[in-house]
């Protein structure tokens, strides 16, 4: 432990933390139990949808707001677990009717799960519709994709056709822009669904009302018995090169995802709950749908993008308790400064974490500063499907660390050895982070591509591209990912480690670290920097950030060079991207942006 370690905080009169011993809770956890608390019952057949809605309401939570929708003019739509309930099963009979129906009785090879029923998506934006759509789609027994609405024609047609998806569900703008014109290329597509965004507007040919044939659907629906390993979630996520690769979790995901929202995000029944995640990406439905409704939750589904003064209202004027937000998101508020967070109170706020990317150091102190409280970072896979090393809500927070390994999850960090793997046991050696297998959130296959499934596994273990050190408290620290480590005159450096250096320099916003080719060292540190207000680019200023890196890290570890930049180039999740400033820093092709998104986590 750091002397920076950060002291947990004492909790709110009357609340108790879910894990409030790390040693005790990691000794008592099975995943039986897990399962068991949330059904009551290890035996009986798991729907996602039920346990994220109809539990609550056969619980009596029925009356209880489960989501709050904020459009830009501050309109509040709100959603009761009955309400919601109702418009699931309307949904899921929508399907029924027009013939998407999952056969439950239709098992795969020997005896094992069924077969992935038909796939349903949606390409909309924050927006109730979306929780209709993806919790009656799950209820009904078929698969969910949503998919992110800011994609272009050519990745929505690469992720339709990849997912063989039979109904998609999106608005009328989106359609127009971004689906009629590839339309004749997706022969499985039968059936668009249009949420009229101004019902005096005529539909697109080809295109069904979305409202009229949910009032025509009827109010109940039993969910489908499913299976725990049947198919209930596809997500996609791009590697470095190629198509997206289609990650299918089952709906025993529910498990975890509800587990980790009690353990991780210490969510209580009735709490209010804020996740910014899209619901495009794994996060958005994991912890932004699914982990808080089973959770009895209230959640806010602010319809804006990222503003700092909506956002700062936001968790104000709406009492948020919980607040899961992404560490691009985190710095950009450090940008606008802590004086603007400061301007509010937040009584009601009691926990902060993050996902997505590792967080520095100075943005879970900044937290401090500027809300009282850290921010806990956590860390996961669309392939794991629930988080799998988090810093406790209870627990200590080592600023900069990814945390310590959740209940019921075996993380290493390991080497190859022979075609094998070794773990390493000595604190702080790095090696690549590998997980044992067996946790019910655990991806089932990429879609349509078993070699690269079978790639995942080595020797017992899943491993998740992510370079990491473990301290002698079990705490994971990030180095980088494996393919963006910069090796220099024999060392390994990672580029996280210099990004968070320069940004301790007061004039340093953001920062992105690649290696560049160096005819005597084979490769050499060059950082990117994106300025705070009030800071010019100057010969004088890159003297002095370099310095202040050189003091910090060392002369071999330090960017040689340093390039100011007014915006640097980001994924669509906001992650920045180091393969695209290697690209043009050596004069290679951008190639496809989809394809350098990277894992989402």
């Amino acid at each position: 432990m750091t002397e920076r370690t950060i002291r947990k905080a004492a909790m709110p009169a009357g609340i108790s933390h879910y894990l409030t011993d790390y040693d005790a809770g990691r000794s008592g956890f099975t995943w039986e139990g897990a399962r068991r608390a949330l059904t009551g019952d290890t035996d009986a057949r798991l729907n996602i949808a039920f346990e994220a809605v109809d539990r609550n309401v056969e619980r009596g939570h029925g009356a209880r707001l489960a989501a709050r929708f904020i459009d830009r003019s501050w309109k509040r739509v709100d959603v009761t677990y009955t309400e919601l309930q109702t418009r699931c099963n309307r949904f899921a009979g929508v399907l029924r009717s027009l013939g998407i129906e999952h056969d439950t009785n239709a098992v795969g090879p020997g005896s094992g799960p069924a077969r992935p029923g038909p796939c349903v998506a949606t390409l909309l934006g924050r927006v109730p519709e979306l929780f209709t759509v993806g919790l009656g789609t799950l209820k009904s027994g078929n698969v969910f994709c949503s998919l992110f609405s800011a994609f272009g024609p050519e990745p929505l047609k690469t992720r339709l056709e990849l997912g063989h998806v039979r109904v998609l569900v999106t608005t009328e703008t989106l359609y127009r822009r971004k689906v009629a014109g590839i339309r004749e290329m997706l022969p499985e597509l039968r059936h668009v669904l249009i949420v009229r965004e101004d019902v005096h507007t005529q539909l697109p040919a080809g295109t069904l009302d979305f409202e009229q044939l949910m009032r025509l659907s009827s109010e109940t629906y039993e969910a489908a018995p499913t299976r725990d390993a049947d198919v209930a979630l596809l997500h996609f996520t791009s590697g470095t090169t190629g198509r997206p690769k289609g990650v299918t979790l089952t709906h025993a995901a529910v498990v975890a995802q509800h587990a980790t929202s009690q353990l991780v995000l210490d969510l209580h029944p009735g709490e209010v709950y804020w996740c910014t995640a899209d619901p495009g990406w794994v996060t958005g439905i994991a912890y932004g749908l699914i982990g808080p409704l089973t959770c009895a939750a209230t959640m806010i589904v602010d319809r804006e993008e990222f503003d700092p003064q909506r956002w700062y209202q936001v968790l104000a004027q709406e009492c948020v308790n919980i607040w899961y937000t992404a560490p691009t998101a985190i710095r950009m508020l450090m940008k606008a400064g802590a004086s603007l967070a400061r301007a509010r109170r937040y009584p009601c706020l009691r926990h902060m974490a993050s996902v997505g990317e590792p967080l520095n150091a100075e943005a879970v102190i900044w937290g401090v500063e500027a809300f009282g409280m850290p921010f806990h970072d956590t860390w996961w896979q669309t392939e794991t499907g629930a988080i799998m090393i988090a810093n406790f809500a209870a627990c200590d927070v080592p600023p900069g660390s990814m945390g310590r390994a959740v209940p019921g999850i075996e993380a290493q960090v390991v080497r190859r050895a022979g075609g094998r793997l070794e773990v390493i046991a000595s604190p702080d050696e790095v090696g690549e982070i590998a997980l044992r297998p067996g946790w019910p959130s655990m991806f089932s296959s990429y879609l349509e591509s078993p070699e690269r499934y079978r790639e995942s596994f080595v020797d017992g273990w899943y491993l998740a591209g992510d370079l990491a050190r473990r301290d002698r408290e079990g705490y994971f620290w990030f180095i980088g990912r494996s393919d963006d480590v910069i090796k220099s005159a024999g060392h390994l450096i990672s580029p996280f480690e210099v990004e968070s250096t320069l940004m301790t320099h007061p004039a340093v916003a953001q920062a992105a670290v690649i290696g560049v080719p160096d005819p005597i060292a084979g490769q050499a540190v060059k950082a990117f920097v994106e300025l705070r207000s009030g800071f010019e680019a100057s010969e004088e200023l890159r003297r002095k950030i370099l310095g202040h890196a050189r003091r910090l890290l060392g002369a071999v570890v330090a960017p040689r060079e340093i390039a100011f930049s007014d915006s640097l180039p980001r994924t669509r999740s906001g992650k920045i991207m180091r393969r695209l400033l290697r690209a043009r820093e050596l004069g290679l092709p951008e190639g496809d942006l989809s394809t350098l998104e990277g894992r989402e986590t």
